[in-house]
């Protein structure tokens, strides 16, 4: 559990970028692997992995693993009317819920018993890369595997995003 945490993606997803604190002290960053294959790393102060998101190979959902490459949790999008709304399955604790109003920048994550275990915000501007603002009140879920989780809900969105534009430049 912590205050704020800050962080971003690059506008190409691909690089590194910082992870800061409410004091704006780097405590770690997003190795943002190539904007080809969607997958990030979240690094420590000392560079070292702590946690891995991506989409495996044909899949539709996020996997999110730890350090040794095991996959210890999953983040789905759900469709829903006139909100946003993603499960993230961690293996090790549960479901949780992770929703927003249509066109909301604030994501609340809840879990079974639909108490409030995280929050995050949107904090950039539309033709600025996305900048998140990640609240933790969780014991269960660490800032890193929340911040890989935040990360899959972004690279959704954009796959969405993707396909949209593809959809509506193809018809005619």
């Amino acid at each position: 559990m912590s205050g704020s945490i800050f962080f971003k993606d690059n506008f190409f997803s691909a690089g590194i970028t910082e992870i800061y604190n409410e004091n704006q002290e780097q405590i770690g960053s997003l190795n943002l692997k190539s904007a080809f294959s969607s997958s990030v790393e979240i690094l420590d102060r000392d560079g070292n992995v702590m946690i891995k998101g991506n989409f495996p190979f044909f899949s539709r959902g996020w996997s999110v693993k730890d350090k040794h490459d095991q996959e210890i949790g999953k983040l789905k999008q759900r469709l829903s009317f006139l909100s946003k709304k993603f499960v993230y399955q961690s293996y090790r604790s549960g479901d949780y819920i992770i929703r927003s109003e249509a066109f909301s920048k604030d994501y609340d994550i809840l879990d079974q018993n639909e108490s409030l275990v995280a929050e995050f915000r949107k904090i950039s501007n539309f033709f600025q890369s996305s900048a998140y603002n990640l609240k933790n009140h969780s014991s269960n879920l660490s800032n890193e595997e929340l911040i890989a989780v935040v990360m899959g809900v972004n690279m959704i969105q954009k796959q969405n995003s993707a396909a949209a534009s593809n959809g509506a430049a193809g018809g005619s």
